[in-house]
């Protein structure tokens, strides 16, 4: 189900920190796209130190995120974004990959207790893709970085 997020309601964020986005090389079209609305929606709200790595692939994220969290000694990163495509095909390659991207980034998540926002969109077609990455209010790019800054808001409510 495709949604349009609303940006009316954003929190406000003082003393933005750092944002990471990780994004897979393939389908850079999609990926781009998304990640170019987030960093948009992000910089509008205050955030201007945000890092971009692009990856070999999606199964890769994962390594990348506890990398940049491993080395985040003062804690100045507030979230990381990820983005990537993965295409169904004839074997089990994208079950595979899906599943293992999302199982390691959550575990990341909980090792660094760090907001990691997950759009890495399995898809049965590139029709399916391009209509989540479309330049319009559903792109899902917009809905990663309107759910990292709840959850920075969110967490710094907490004290």
């Amino acid at each position: 189900m495709k949604t349009a997020i609303s940006r009316s309601d954003l929190p406000s964020i003082e003393q933005p920190g750092k944002i990471c986005i990780l994004k897979s090389k393939w389908y850079p079209e999609f990926v781009d796209s998304m990640s170019n609305h987030a960093e948009s929606i992000l910089r509008e709200s205050g955030f201007s130190n945000i890092e971009s790595h692009t990856l070999p692939g999606s199964l890769e994220i994962p390594l990348a995120a506890r990398d940049l969290l491993a080395r985040d000694a003062n804690d100045e990163i507030d979230a990381i974004l990820c983005f990537g495509v993965i295409v169904k095909g004839d074997t089990l390659h994208f079950e595979m990959i899906s599943q293992e991207s999302m199982r390691g980034l959550g575990t990341v998540m909980h090792d660094f207790l760090c907001p990691i926002i997950v759009e890495i969109l399995p898809v049965f077609d590139i029709e399916q893709a391009r209509q989540r990455c479309s330049d319009n209010e559903e792109n899902k790019g917009i809905e990663a970085a309107v759910a990292a800054l709840e959850m920075i808001h969110w967490r710094r409510s907490l004290g």
